[in-house]
């Protein structure tokens, strides 16, 4: 009899040891696929994060008031991952492929992540503007006081003047380009000794766009041949995404 309660009683304890095993062992393995889970999607999302490197896919328009205009611009064109937001912002950094005028996408992420390819983007800062000229306004009144020698054909239509060393600009010059019915075109660039030496921001010009805007872009110096095309591409762009305010009611 005391024999046959032992045994049930030792039945008993190695039941109860074996479902907690198996409750533990279960939970475990619970355990161990969330954690494969968490570590798979993680990584997903890391790689994701490095593929994009900052960039982003989307098209969502965010509208973004700088002083009295406002922009509808796609969230892929806009560089920094802090200005992909809508609402008031003092300026906004955007970085377009040329000569497509597009922002990041999966097609054509080897431009956006190639430092090599100088040729490939061009950069566009838009801001409030804070002086009564842009740059072509500014040629007369400013840079011409500060010329050097003779100007020199630049070819493609370009004129290259040469800035006194105490006018502050070090290597830069200045080339310029009479329009037909606009204002003279002017940009300042650091010509590189050698084709190899361009980068992508060689180059830059603004020009006032909206009731107060001033674009300021950035681009090759391997681009100039092309001045005309692109300073009509980065005019038509802003133009194309620049919105009319709703008027304030009294």
């Amino acid at each position: 009899m005391a024999q046959t309660a032992a045994m049930a009683t030792a039945s008993e304890h190695d039941s109860l040891i074996s479902n907690r095993f198996l409750v533990k062992l279960t939970a475990g393995m619970a355990l161990m696929a969330a954690l494969t889970a968490g570590v798979v999607t993680g990584g997903h999302w890391l790689g994701s994060r490095i593929r994009l490197g900052g960039h982003t896919e989307s098209r969502q328009p965010q509208v973004i008031d700088i002083g009295r205009d406002r922009l509808s611009l796609p969230a892929n064109m806009i560089r920094f991952e802090a200005q992909r937001r809508s609402g008031p912002a003092e300026r906004v950094d955007l970085y377009l492929t040329w000569p497509d005028m597009d922002g990041f996408t999966a097609g054509n992420s080897d431009r956006f992540n190639d430092l090599t390819r100088s040729r490939g983007l061009i950069f566009v800062q838009i801001s409030q503007s804070v002086m009564s000229k842009d740059m072509s306004g500014r040629v007369e009144p400013i840079y011409s006081r500060y010329f050097e020698g003779r100007p020199a054909d630049a070819g493609h239509g370009l004129t290259l003047h040469h800035f006194r060393p105490e006018a502050g600009y070090e290597r830069d010059v200045l080339l310029t380009a009479p329009r037909e019915g606009k204002d003279g075109y002017a940009v300042r660039c650091v010509i590189p000794g050698k084709a190899s030496e361009a980068t992508s921001a060689d180059c830059q010009r603004d020009f006032s766009a909206g009731e107060d805007l001033s674009v300021l872009y950035r681009f090759s110096s391997d681009l100039l041949p092309e001045w005309r095309q692109l300073d009509a591409a980065v005019s038509h762009l802003v133009a194309d995404h620049l919105m009319k305010k709703a008027a304030k009611t009294p």
